[in-house]
């Protein structure tokens, strides 16, 4: 019989990239989340799925996600309750605005020690960034092996867990010793959908900052039931050095944030003939697009 998991799922709240607007960025060159609509980040979801099909496979193994962000981020949280997770965490403090891979990398670091997990998942890369940086970056500040573009887990055992990885050119496949961090890509399994038990258990699940809103009765009723209070760590809470902290530990800027959009200008309809395949050739080396 194989030993319980504690799995802890590295989740993120980005705002959706499909609408980019000219409020996108801040005056400090950070994104504007709040002019932007929200969303889970979608390789995080199958992250999620992975976590919670090893779950299902081993009685007893827990689920919990962790994510940073402000007081809204917690619709991650109550998201995985509603397909399965058994709870999370939110990082919550005006100390971690601004944070770049490596703050944030060292934030997430700092709360997973904490918790001490047998294995961490997460999304290969978020889409308001795409770096596929922070999940590597946890792993080696924790001093832990890490199994990157994960496309499935084969087996779990004896303190080993072997999975599937999708490369470029094909698959590979890796044994790695717990505790351990893996990435996910979005080839692997998609998450699974809402449970109707699970959303009528955890839909008044809150942190203290929203209960804060509600009046006495709703509070009572959150004491009575221990499992709808989603806790939130700030900064004294992950015992790290407060430098290395949101802008302070972010030696990255971004810029500027822009939606491009792709247009026709012009077609041209070729046949298989050679000729047309050679002159087609010619043109794309021509302007660069090729070669």
């Amino acid at each position: 019989m194989t030993k319980p998991l504690k799995i802890v799922v590295l989740a993120k709240q980005v705002p959706d990239t499909r609408n980019v607007g000219k409020d996108a960025m801040t005056a400090e060159g950070t994104v504007n989340r709040a002019a932007l609509p929200a969303i889970f980040n979608p390789e995080d979801l199958h992250a999620l799925e992975l976590a919670l099909r090893l779950k299902d496979s081993n009685p007893g193994t827990t689920v919990n996600l962790l994510t940073m962000g402000p007081g809204r981020a917690a619709d991650i949280i109550r998201e995985g309750l509603f397909r399965g997770a058994d709870g999370g965490i939110l990082l919550t403090d005006r100390k971690f605005a601004g944070a770049d891979t490596l703050a944030t990398s060292y934030a997430l670091s700092c709360a997973v020690r904490k918790l001490n997990p047998d294995l961490i998942v997460a999304g290969r890369q978020a889409i308001d960034g795409d770096t596929a940086q922070v999940g590597p970056q946890v792993a080696e500040k924790l001093d832990l092996p890490q199994i990157t573009y994960v496309e499935e887990v084969l087996s779990y055992g004896n303190g080993e867990i072997t999975v599937l990885r999708r490369l470029e050119h094909g698959v590979e496949t890796v044994r790695g010793k717990l505790p351990l961090l893996l990435t996910v890509n979005a080839s692997a399994p998609s998450c699974r959908p809402r449970n109707a038990k699970y959303l009528m258990k955890y839909k008044h699940a809150k942190t203290v900052s929203e209960l804060q809103t509600q009046n006495a009765d709703y509070t009572e009723f959150h004491r009575l039931r221990s499992y709808l209070n989603i806790p939130e760590w700030g900064v004294s809470d992950i015992d790290g050095e407060e430098e290395q902290f949101g802008l302070k530990g972010s030696p990255t800027k971004v810029k500027k944030v822009e939606n491009v959009v792709f247009q026709v200008k012009e077609s041209k309809k070729l046949s298989d003939a050679d000729a047309d395949v050679e002159s087609l050739m010619k043109e794309l080396i021509a302007n660069h697009t090729i070669g």
